[in-house]
């Protein structure tokens, strides 16, 4: 395909971490983007970076959106054929947030089933959104079949699980309902330059109830330049379907541990007594299946 004959995409929240990298991804592999930003209090570093890129790329829109308004919604989406879904809170994750990503994860399929030219939603949401529930340390599989027991989220506070969970789930009753071809990419903790600066909150947020992830064996991680790769493969990618667990980097042992935490500092740090063991070794659980049919299947 031609870079002319390439279509037009949106991205929204494109002044998301992942949304930025999936909107660079989009623009150097030749797609004409929309980039639907939220207006938060005060320009983001993230918008500033839009802006001034959407000053030197001429396949670069900026639209400003409101995921409460539909109607915003719809002006940004007009002549795309796809929507990547990227939302997230910058100031982290309580109670009070889940309510505002399910209505705006909701209010964003609504827009694009009302979008005669949308061919197919690329929904960005979280490995949190499958991995909280009791016992799951006695599944020897986890895989894209499972999800996150809302009322043990509850229990524990985990609210960005629990936002991501509902997120979805509310996200694919619609679609389906709507007969849209919507795909779900379930990323692990998302790892890149400046992630803990950039995307700090989102990360702690993440992180909440690391030791019990370790332990279980559902810890895991994805490189942001692996996770475009995997978003626009999605898109292009006429035969897919359903969820995708991404990432590239399981932490099953005390030495991946100990690797993670080096490469969030300084958001998290090593005690300052800390003697590596090295004895210890949790079972692998998640399964890419899917996924590794995906990155080999696409040229």
């Amino acid at each position: 395909m031609d870079i002319e004959e390439l279509p037009s995409v949106c991205v929204l929240d494109a002044s998301s971490y992942v949304g930025f990298w999936i909107l660079k991804g989009l623009l150097s592999r030749g797609y004409t983007v929309h980039a639907a930003i939220q207006k938060y209090n005060g320009e983001t570093g993230m918008e500033k970076k839009i802006r001034d890129l959407a000053r030197e790329q001429e396949r670069l829109s900026v639209f400003e959106v409101d995921v409460l308004d539909y109607h915003s919604i719809l002006v940004a989406l007009k002549g795309c054929s796809a929507m990547f879904c990227c939302l997230d809170c910058p100031d982290g994750y309580d109670d009070k947030m889940i309510d505002l990503e399910v209505r705006g994860a909701i209010n964003v399929v609504e827009a694009c089933a009302q979008t005669d030219t949308i061919e197919k939603i690329i929904f960005s949401s979280s490995l949190t959104a499958a991995i909280w529930r009791e016992n799951i340390c006695s599944q020897e599989d986890v895989d894209e079949r499972s999800w996150s027991d809302q009322e043990f989220c509850r229990k524990l506070k985990l609210w960005y699980a629990l936002a991501k969970t509902l997120s979805e789930h509310a996200a694919w009753a619609l679609a389906m309902d709507r007969k849209l071809n919507m795909v779900s990419i379930n990323a692990g903790l998302v790892l890149g330059p400046g992630v803990s600066q950039q995307n700090r909150l989102s990360t702690m947020s993440y992180l909440k109830g690391v030791a019990q992830m370790y332990e279980n064996g559902v810890l895991a991680s994805v490189d942001v330049n692996f996770l475009v790769d995997v978003h626009i493969r999605a898109f292009q990618d006429r035969s897919t379907c359903g969820r995708y667990f991404c990432f590239n980097q399981t932490v099953h042992t005390e030495e991946e541990a100990v690797k993670l935490t080096q490469s969030l500092s300084p958001l998290i740090s090593l005690p300052q007594r800390y003697e590596y063991q090295g004895s210890e070794v949790y079972a692998e659980r998640l399964r890419t299946k899917k996924l590794n049919k995906l990155v080999e299947g696409t040229a």
